[in-house]
Order: C-alpha cells, then structure tokens, then sequence
C-alpha cells in the first residue's frame, strides 16, 4: 500500500473519529427532553447526562494523549472508537436514568482516549509542512456535523425515539475500529539520538526492538493530580451560575487550586513528567492554547447568550433559531480549508490576530442587536463568528501540532482538546453569570428548572455579557501576536529540541524518516 493511500486512510479515520464525537455532542442536546420525559427523570439528572460525560473527558485527555504517545495512537484510537460505540449501543438499551449517566461517563473516557488520537495519528502521519490541509478537512467535517447533528437528531427523535440518536455512531464507530486494529500503518518516527550504554532499550509503538531509547515511563501521580484539577474545575464552572458561591462550590474551587499546585510542584520534580517540558516550555504551544481557550470560551459563550435572545426576545421556535444561526456553522465549513492557504501564504500570526478580529467583531455586532434586528443583521453576527472561530481551529492547532516531535504528539493533542472542552464551559458559566446578575427575573428568584427572564430584562443585560465576552476574544489576539510570523519558521521550530526533557528524541528537518509499524 502506497504512503499516499496510508495518509488517507489515517485521515478518514481521524475524521470520523471527530465527526462521531461532534455528533454525539449535538444530537443529545436535542433528543434530552424525550429522554426526560420517558425514563422519569429529573432536570437535574438529565443534566448530568452531558456533565457526566464532560468531567470524564476533560479530565482524561491529557494521559490518554500520553497513552498514545507510549503505545501507540492507532491502537489506542481504535480503542477509543469501539469503545465509543459499544457504550452508545448500551445508552440506547438503558432502561433507567441511572444508567444512562454511568454509561455516558464511561463514554467519556473511551472518548478521551480517541480524541487526542485523531490528531496524534495526523502528526505522525503527515510530514509537518502538509498538515494544513489534514487539519482544515478535520475542522471542517467537524462544522458540518455540529451544523447537521439538530436537524438529523430531531429526525431521529420525532420518528424512533431518543435511543435512535444513541445508536446512530454504533456502526461507524465499529467499522473503522475494526478497520484501525486490522491495518498496520507505517508512519514516520523521529531517528534516536546516541544514549549512554547505561539507558535500558525499549521496544513499544514509538520505535522498534532494540532501539537505544530510555524505558518510557506513566506518569500516574501527574495524571491523578490533573485529573482531580479538571475536575474540580469543570464542576465549579458547571455549578458556579446555578448555585452561586455555596459551601460545595467554594471548596470544589479550592481543590481545584491546591491541586493544581500539587500537579505543578510534581511535574518540575519528576523525571519523567506526564507534561514534557519541551511541550509546556514552549511560548508558542503556550500561546495557540490560550488563543483556543479564549476562541473557544468567547464564540460558545455568545452562542448561548444568542440562543436566549432569539428565542426569549424574538420569540422564535428551536427550529428558526437553528435556521438564524446555520450561518456560523457554514462559514467554520468553508472557512477551514481557506485557512490552510492564509496561514501558508501569510504565516500563522497573522492568520489567527485577524481571524480573532473577526471574532470579537461578530461578538460586538451581536451585542447590538434588539427587537428590531433583521435577519441579514443577525445572520451577519454568526457568519462573523464562524469565519472567526473556523480559521483560528485549524491555525492554531496546526501550530500546536506542528511544533512537537512525534513522541509527544499525543500529549499535545490532549491539552489542545483539554482547551476546546474547558473554553465553552467558561464561556457558558461566564455568560450565565453575567446575565443572571444583571436581569431581575419574572419571580424576583431563579427558579430551579433553570433560569426565565422577560424580553426586556434579558435584552438590557444581553450587550454587557456580550461585551465581556468580546473582550475575552480580545485577549486571544493578543495571545495569537506570539505565534510564529511564518510557516517555514513554526516548522522549523517544532522540529528542534527545546530541552533535556525531550530525552533526545526530536530530529533536526534534515533527517530522513525512519518508518516503524504499530502506530
């Protein structure tokens, strides 16, 4: 089999891989309320049925991409994948709520196992400088799914129930599992350089018997340590805007800090750290991370502020409020791909300060609007939006990918999905705080199914949420004028050594490729 056909099929599976997790995300929104209503179950719990699952996976990505980084990504995509489905065929046989939340936490940790994959097998793959178009494909195949998952889970929904939008990925998940574990695909890894006779050998995914390499080792503390800080964080910001600052809330905050401080003292002590310096001690991964956080808390926050608006204020049905808002979806379709030509033609600093302006312009054209707003008015906000939000996707996680070795693609992978799970629900808590302390609700008091404002309440709070959400999109930009001014140098940046901590196993551009099986 040709490298040609290889790289495509590396391709569709990490595709697929991303468009069953984007999907899974979209249709559950909608099929929620059927699920409510059929197992008896209370709004708190089916709540838990997206919590559940979200905990998991952003406490788990960064050792899932390390896993991969150890043994192998394709073995552990394909894990990932099976494992995904089989748990979606079991949510779609549930027969109490219960289960429904235990099976989606389990979910969530075969989803955290797939998703740094999907860019870790892309990394290794693909020479670094032909990554641009892999990742614009992904990113946009992404868009479509997030545009399609609504419409085809209202499908589902209306005509076979709630368990349908469960059993939509079973099949796909199990044929390119299938697939991953059948096909052994070659992929180039970094040459090993001279070590003391003294380093033990190693024979795993990353490079073959007999290799002068040091034994790779786990990190489980550093992965305890972060996973309990993921935790604790995403369950502040989840309950943060419902509860307030409560006893549960303030402590689960406090763990969140004492903890990450543990993980930080741990990771500068340990010889082999669960984080690789080369990784956290490079300004430019440092920057692409926080230009998605910001991108990503920015755009979900005003999306969930919009929704309330169109539905609340302009008192549009779930189905016209999906039609007002297609226009961002289409635009992070069309915009991926012509992302990897600005950022090869103009470099990524410049690609990902503009694409960031466009965000924050779409925030601030929807901070304007008001009962009068026409649709081309609203629709223009969105397209803002998704031209924004599409273009910093593929730019910025190019340059994260680009600028680790191979051995560390996976580590680098997780923290970029570690930063695409935690920026929405920061964007989302943000927003919901903004809004609730600002606009008196209809009772005097939230009541507990959620929050309810009146037209013109919520609209007199609606320009300030959104401007602070503006200004967060604003901090990305500047975050993105520490990107690379070129192409040529991200790459060539991302193939050098930063530190002792890479153990000696980057190359220099020069070297030719050394192809192992196994991953």
């Amino acid at each position: 089999m040709t490298t040609r056909r290889l790289q495509r099929l590396v391709l569709t599976g990490s595709i697929t891989g991303a468009v069953i997790v984007a999907l899974d995300g979209t249709v559950l929104t909608v099929a929620q309320p059927a699920l409510q209503r059929d197992l008896r179950a209370s709004f708190g719990q089916v709540q838990w049925t997206s919590t559940g699952y979200l905990i998991a996976v952003a406490s788990l990505l960064v050792f899932a991409g390390r896993l991969g980084d150890r043994y192998g990504h394709q073995q552990v995509f394909a894990l990932g994948i099976l494992g995904f489905g089989a748990t979606s065929a079991g949510i779609g046989l549930a027969p109490g709520v219960g289960w429904v939340i235990g099976l989606r936490v389990v979910q969530g940790i075969f989803g955290a196992l797939l998703q740094p994959a999907t860019l870790g097998m892309l990394r290794a793959a693909y020479p670094s400088d032909r990554l641009g178009m892999p990742l614009a494909l992904r990113t946009s195949a992404i868009g479509l799914a997030a545009a399609a998952g609504p419409v085809l889970g209202g499908a589902l929904v209306a005509h076979w129930g709630w368990r349908s939008v469960f059993f939509l990925n079973v099949v796909p998940a199990c044929l390119v599992g299938a697939l991953a574990l059948a096909i052994r695909i070659p992929v180039p890894a970094p040459a090993p350089a001279p070590v003391p006779e003294a380093r033990e050998t190693s024979a795993g995914a990353n490079g073959a018997a007999g290799d002068p390499r040091p034994a790779a080792r786990l990190d489980l503390p550093g992965a305890c340590l972060l996973a309990l800080t993921l935790v604790c964080l995403v369950h502040t910001l989840i309950a943060l805007p419902e509860t307030g600052w409560t006893l549960a809330t303030s402590l689960a905050g406090a763990a969140a800090v004492f903890a990450c401080g543990a993980f930080i003292r741990h990771e500068r002590r340990t010889a082999s750290p669960l984080i690789p310096l080369s990784v956290v001690g490079s300004t430019t991964i440092v920057a692409a991370l926080a230009v998605l956080l910001a991108a990503s808390a920015a755009l979900f926050g005003a999306l969930f502020v919009s929704t309330y608006f169109l539905q609340d204020v302009l008192a549009m049905d779930p189905l016209e409020c999906g039609l007002r808002v297609l226009p961002l979806a289409v635009l992070m379709v069309l915009s991926a791909p012509a992302s990897a030509v600005l950022q090869r033609r103009y470099g990524p600093r410049r690609t990902t300060v503009v694409a960031m302006t466009l965000l924050t312009l779409g925030i601030l054209a929807l901070s304007q609007l008001d009962r009068t707003s026409t649709a081309p008015a609203i629709g223009g906000g969105f397209l803002l939006l998704g031209a924004g939000f599409g273009t910093v996707m593929v730019t910025a996680t190019a340059v994260i990918v680009r600028h680790v070795s191979t051995d560390h693609a996976g580590v680098a992978g997780g923290l970029q999905q570690t930063a695409m799970n935690i920026g929405p629900t920061l964007g989302v808590a943000t927003a919901t705080m903004l809004v609730t302390l600002t606009t008196p609700t209809t009772t005097g008091a939230r009541p507990p199914a959620g929050p309810h404002w009146t037209g013109e309440a919520f609209l007199s709070a609606m320009g300030p949420a959104l401007l602070t959400l503006a200004a967060i999109a604003t901090t990305g930009a500047l975050a993105a004028s520490q990107l690379p001014r070129n192409t040529a140098t991200d790459d060539a940046e991302g193939d050098s050594p930063h530190s002792p901590a890479t153990g000696g196993r980057n190359r220099a551009p020069a070297e030719a490729p050394a192809m192992t099986p196994g991953d």
